[in-house]
């Protein structure tokens, strides 16, 4: 079992930043690939990124490349996710996910976050 605890939400406005953490205990941190995820009002989760266990490898939304970047520091059992040039569309919860794949589906992460908020005002 492993416990997620998601911060750093907040409102800001657009084309500013926000880094999101997400804090893991239980079962040994560095063993699972983690995810960050979206849900916006009125749609489906949807894949922002994910990282493998070592961190030297990564996986993006299309429309987040070139914007937000997640980090894992496996000695802080935390994941980080680092959100610039935000825009309003990226207003959504936000979720850490733990699961073994590196992989977008929703499916393929086992333990979920409660969430923060993320506001972008225009």
């Amino acid at each position: 079992q492993v416990q997620l605890v998601e911060s750093g939400g907040g409102l800001v406005q657009a084309g500013g930043s926000l880094r999101l953490s997400c804090v893991a205990s239980g079962r040994t941190f560095s063993d699972y690939v983690m995810g960050w995820f979206l849900k916006a009002p009125g749609k489906e989760r949807e894949f922002v990124a994910a990282i493998n266990w070592s961190g030297d490898n990564t996986r993006y939304a299309d429309s987040v490349k070139g914007r937000f970047t997640i980090s894992r520091d496996n000695a802080k059992n935390t994941v980080y996710l680092q959100m610039n040039s935000l825009k309003p569309e990226d207003t959504a919860v936000y979720y850490c996910a733990a699961g073994w794949v590196l992989s977008m589906p929703v499916s393929a992460y086992k333990y979920w976050g409660q969430g923060t908020q993320v506001t972008v005002s225009s």
